[in-house]
């Protein structure tokens, strides 16, 4: 169990777990990307060259509130 408090009602011990992402080509998780969007020529986000960070997801067992964090560079 860890120590993380949802935001939204105080309780502990929030579960661990990740966004998927299963568009087409996805790598079958999310990502976050430093700055904003910004489009290529054929529509999708521009990432080169720009940090990318994991996304680590927390949900509360008792108000279903999801935590986001982006704390390790992928």
């Amino acid at each position: 169990m860890n120590d993380i408090r949802c935001t939204q009602c105080g309780v502990v011990g929030l579960e661990p777990g990740f966004v998927e992402d299963s568009g087409q080509g996805a790598r079958g998780f999310a990502r976050w990307v430093e700055g904003a969007l910004q489009r290529g020529p054929l529509g999708g986000a521009r990432l080169m060259g720009r940090p990318r960070w994991q996304i680590d997801a927390f949900r509360c067992p008792n108000c279903a509130h999801l935590e986001l964090f982006a704390g390790q560079r992928s």
